[in-house]
Formats: C-alpha cells, sequence, structure tokens
C-alpha cells in the first residue's frame, strides 16, 4: 500500500471514532435531558394532586367554616395562581424554578392557615371527610418533597455530566444547558420560635 492511501485510512478511522465518541456522548446527554425532564414532569404530578385535594378540602372546611370566607377564599386564591404558574423543562432556569416554588409556597401557607383554623371546629377535626382529605394531602406534602429530591438529583447528575471535560465541550456545541434545582425557601434555616 502507498503511504497516501495508509494517511487515508487512519484518518477516516480516527474520524469515524471520532464520530461514534460524539454520538455516544450526544445520546447519554439526550437521556439525561430525558431523565430530568422525567423528573420534573412527576414534581408537576404531585403538585398537581395537591391542587386537585384543595377544593374537596374547602369544601368540607366550608360547611364548618362559612364565616371563615377570608381564609377559604385565599387558599382558593392561592391554588388558582399556582396552577397558572406553568414551567417549561426546555427553559429551566433559577428564575422561573423560583417563581413556581414562590406560587407554590404560597399555597403551602394558605393550606397551613386553613388548617390551623380547623383548630377552633372540634366538630370538623371528628369528620371522616374532612380526617382522609388531610392525610391525602399529608401524604401528597410528603410525595412532594421526595418527588423534589429526585428532580434535584436528576439534575445534578445531568449538570454533572455536562460540566465535566471534554464532555462540556460537545454539550456546549449541541446547545445542552444547566438545570435549575429546588433550593429551600429562604428563612426556612431558621427553626420556628414556639411560644405558649
Amino acid at each position: 500500500m502507498k503511504k497516501g492511501t495508509i494517511a487515508i485510512i487512519i484518518v477516516l478511522g480516527l474520524l469515524l471514532i471520532i464520530f461514534f465518541w460524539v454520538k455516544g456522548i450526544q445520546n447519554k446527554l439526550v437521556a439525561m435531558d430525558e431523565s430530568v425532564n422525567s423528573a420534573w414532569s412527576q414534581v408537576e404530578n404531585v403538585y398537581q394532586r395537591r391542587a386537585d385535594l384543595i377544593p374537596n378540602l374547602v369544601n368540607v372546611v366550608k360547611g364548618y367554616a362559612a364565616h371563615e370566607s377570608s381564609t377559604l377564599e385565599g387558599v382558593i386564591e392561592a391554588r388558582a395562581r399556582a396552577t397558572q404558574i406553568k414551567v417549561d423543562t426546555d427553559n429551566l432556569t433559577p428564575e422561573k424554578l423560583a417563581e413556581f416554588q414562590a406560587a407554590q409556597g404560597e399555597l403551602s401557607s394558605a393550606l397551613g392557615r386553613l388548617l390551623m383554623l380547623t383548630e377552633n371546629y372540634p366538630d370538623l377535626k371528628a369528620n371522616q371527610n374532612f380526617l382522609e382529605l388531610q392525610a391525602q394531602l399529608e401524604g401528597t406534602e410528603n410525595r412532594i418533597t421526595v418527588e423534589r429530591q429526585k428532580f434535584n438529583e436528576a439534575a445534578r447528575t445531568y449538570n454533572t455530566y455536562i460540566r465535566s471535560f471534554p464532555k462540556n465541550i460537545i454539550a456546549s456545541m449541541l446547545n445542552f444547558e444547566k438545570k435549575a434545582y429546588f433550593e429551600a425557601a429562604a428563612g426556612s434555616e431558621k427553626a420556628p420560635e414556639v411560644k405558649f
């Protein structure tokens, strides 16, 4: 064989190796991106479950605490705001995620006020429908925590992969960008003060 032919075969072989290497990284990036998207969908799913429980809970409380309309309306309004905010996983910026978290936090706060209100109504606290809805809501809050943790883990794995050399070069060329994380609410590092 001539030197020119051998050089062409070597160059083609190297190009083929580089092609399959880049293809492998790109496929891994797509799979990891889909994993983050799937985790985000599950987060939205459990938040939707909570939003679906709220009207039933409000209706049960309404029957016992009709004169507490401002609290009930606050929960309904917070639910409406929380369900209006949609986050696209392709544009999952820290700002968008913070906006989503703020709306969900507002809803959590309104629900907390609603549940505290029930302390004034012993008949309501003994109502089977209320107890079941409260248990479902507590279970949903636990699911939210778990799914947010799974999302953060999927985002961490993805972010680590796209920031590792030399994958960061390929990720940048293919427009794979870092995903945002759920973060603790401001002030949550302080324990609540209990006064008697």
